[in-house]
């Protein structure tokens, strides 16, 4: 028990597997008469066909509009009835939904009884369909003119090619066009399968009660053939990529980056750690130094890692006058480049390991967000003791390693550089 007792110390999960084979995550808290609980699939946008991309966005909006006989509205007056709070849940690798219920016997029983027939039998009602393919192709139509749309939309393609994290997680309006419901239902029966699903839970239940919950919340879900749904590995840019393109803001937007990390990966603290000092703690950061206080060419520069299942993307970002953005992206490529070459500071990483491992208890202070947590560490499989090694983690790591990783891994001169601004900004 004593040797066990550390890996207990912050968070005590609790892992198992349904009868269909879903994983299951659980932390007991009987602080709030509270269950925070989601069920997530390899879902996510990067599953999408590119012809149809979007579907999958679709798909996991539409859950929430009716099964079995009910509508939207049904659906929405037997959640607010006992006061419980919905949410979708969709990013590149993940699809699925989240549920916050009150544990009192009724509650509970009326929201969860709502969820899993949603999760297990979505009608994806024609008409909803069509509204939201309206809406959502003039939501993509106005979002196409913000420059912040159009770095993504040019940098995503140079940096991942043809693999699927390169199509934007919404869709295009072309591809919208084509999305029929016949394709919403087939994505749902080859994803939403109870043998993929992660669940995880937290609140005031017990492990009993717990085990129950996940059995109902993913029996009868699609029983799904072949594989768990995997992405394609990332390749890495042979050489780096220029694009400026034109456009009437007063001010230059910025990126310049390439596929970075994935979660699980071994380089990740490092990289993490690294990173802070680069660019991703704020006024502390090299690159806020270099480019905002000594220099006053933007307001912001920030670097920031994106693991996902696959490498997720490593970017730096900032905004600057147009006729700046020249001068800027030198600063910001020198900056980058030094770093890599001679990592940080004693004195630099001593502080961001302070800062980091200080602010670490903010991260899980709240059931939402241990909840978060949860999801995270069953999707990606990394080990139950994830939030136990972190700061642990963290203190371990060295100049040399930060130096050591980032000459590994970050190549400055294979990076992808966007600027959206008028024809001054280009270098």
């Amino acid at each position: 028990m004593l040797v066990a007792a550390p890996a207990q110390a912050i968070l005590p999960i609790q892992h198992w597997q349904t009868a269909g084979g879903a994983r299951v995550y659980f932390v007991e808290n009987h602080d709030l008469p509270m269950l925070d609980i989601s069920v997530e699939f390899p879902a996510g946008a990067g599953h999408d066909q590119r012809a149809k991309s979007g579907a999958a966005g679709l798909v996991q909006r539409l859950l929430k509009s009716g099964t079995d006989g009910m509508g939207e509205d049904e659906i929405a007056r037997r959640l607010d009835d006992v006061g419980a709070q919905l949410i979708g849940r969709f990013d590149f690798d993940r699809g699925g939904l989240s549920l916050r219920t009150l544990t009192s016997d009724r509650e509970r029983r009326q929201a969860l009884d709502v969820f899993a027939r949603l999760l297990r039998a979505p009608s994806f009602p024609a008409e909803v369909l069509e509204r939201e393919k309206v809406r959502l192709t003039g939501a993509l139509k106005e979002a196409d003119t913000k420059p912040d749309t159009i770095v993504s939309r040019t940098f995503y393609p140079l940096a991942y090619g043809d693999h699927p994290y390169a199509m934007r997680e919404s869709g295009e309006v072309e591809t919208v066009a084509r999305i029929t419901r016949e394709d919403l239902a087939a994505f749902h029966q080859r994803h939403y399968a109870g043998r993929y699903a992660v669940v995880a839970l937290i609140g005031d239940v017990t492990r009993a009660e717990a085990e129950t919950i996940a059995e109902q919340v993913t029996r009868g879900l699609p029983r799904g053939s072949g594989p768990e749904p995997a992405l394609p590995p990332v390749k890495a840019l042979a050489e780096g990529a220029m694009r400026t393109v034109s456009h009437h803001a007063s001010q230059a937007h910025i990126a310049i980056g390439a596929a970075g990390v994935a979660r699980g990966d071994p380089d990740y603290i490092a990289l993490y750690v690294g990173n802070f000092v680069l660019g991703g703690g704020g006024f502390v950061s090299r690159m806020t130094e270099e480019v905002r206080q000594k220099r006053g060419l933007a307001y912001s520069a920030a670097s920031y890692f994106h693991p996902l299942q696959r490498e997720g993307p490593f970017i730096i970002s900032m905004q600057t006058r147009r006729d700046q953005a020249a001068e800027a992206l030198d600063v910001a490529r020198a900056t980058l480049a030094e770093f890599v070459k001679n990592g940080p500071t004693a004195v630099e990483l001593a502080a961001a390991k302070r800062n980091i491992v200080n602010s670490f208890p903010l991260r899980i202070d709240s059931n939402r967000k241990i909840h978060e947590y949860l999801a995270l560490i069953g999707f990606y499989r990394l080990p139950l003791t994830y939030l136990e090694d972190f700061a642990k983690d963290v203190e371990r790591v060295t100049v040399a390693d930060i130096r050591d990783t980032f000459q590994r891994r970050i190549r400055p001169d294979r990076m992808v550089t966007v600027v959206v601004a008028g024809d001054e900004a280009k270098p």
